[in-house]
């Protein structure tokens, strides 16, 4: 398998894309779960299935992106072919000296996101420190744990020593990224609407902001049509979270409704069988 992976990793993007065009139909017509739960999300969440109906290939291209975006030489850097949108906002975001935390749902090419802030911002403002799960598989462990201990991207576990990690990176004045959308083990979230149904939700978004005062941006790489490249967009929080550490279900509700509006600018590159609703896993005790 790794092998495969790292023939993937040399091939053109436009190729990768190409073929993840199929794996992502080739998912949905072949899974009656996956299949039933993409549509299900996309009516529930009021979107026209027209809108939507692109995101089928656009997941398979998530998938067959990734040996290139892992493995890819530091010949090759992202500003060859990624452009950035809102640059000022991060300056301005560090102008006080307080840390930033970006959030980005399941939308368009997430694993973009830290990389790019990495090699665009990290010399000047520190490292970027992303939460993620180790990987089950082995090699597949160890070829993420490779790319993502690119310079000026560090890793936090999802545990309470990777919190304590990414808190004192924020009031280090760094970044922190996570992807909020995610299902959080029993006892760390709240149940808030998302599209109109009851999702739990993390806390920790709101919690690391309230607690070390950093500044919330949005952020999400756009996947580029024929193998182009990507469009990394920062954007404003559209509604401050409570001052109050206490109201932890009304700050799921508005991380919720700021995901919801960065879905509905680009619906057709969403994650739409994602299992975002699902009941949380019970907590691990690390």
């Amino acid at each position: 398998m790794i092998r495969l992976f790292r023939w993937l990793s040399g091939r053109s993007l436009a190729f990768l894309h190409t073929l993840g065009s199929l794996v992502g139909w080739l998912g949905y017509w072949l899974s009656p779960t996956y299949r039933h739960r993409f549509d299900d999300h996309v009516r529930s969440a009021g979107i026209a299935p027209a809108a939507a109906r692109a995101a089928i290939a656009e997941a398979g291209r998530m998938v067959m992106e990734l040996p290139f975006l892992w493995l890819r030489p530091a010949s090759t850097p992202l500003a060859s072919f990624t452009r950035i949108e809102g640059a000022e906002l991060v300056a301005a975001a560090h102008a006080g000296g307080r840390g930033l935390l970006l959030l980005t749902p399941h939308l368009g090419c997430f694993e973009i996101c830290a990389q790019a802030y990495a090699e665009r911002f990290a010399a000047q403002y520190g490292p970027i420190t992303v939460l993620y799960r180790p990987a089950k598989q082995p090699w597949l462990r160890e070829v993420m744990e490779a790319s993502r201990g690119r310079e000026g991207l560090a890793t936090a576990p999802a545990s309470l020593a990777g919190v304590r990690q990414m808190i004192r990176a924020l009031r280090r004045g760094e970044t922190v990224g996570l992807l909020p959308d995610q299902v959080p083990p029993e006892g760390q979230g709240e149940w808030a609407p998302f599209f109109g149904q009851r999702a739990y939700t993390m806390t920790l978004a709101a919690r690391l902001a309230q607690q070390t005062g950093a500044v919330v941006l949005l952020i999400w790489g756009e996947r580029l049509p024929r193998g182009q490249g990507y469009v990394v967009r920062f954007q404003p929080l559209p509604e401050a979270l409570p001052g109050d550490a206490a109201a932890q279900a009304e700050s799921a509700a508005v991380v919720n409704r700021a995901m919801e509006h960065l879905i509905r600018q680009c619906p057709q590159q969403y994650l739409w069988g994602y299992h975002r609703y699902k009941a949380p896993r019970a907590s691990s005790s690390e």
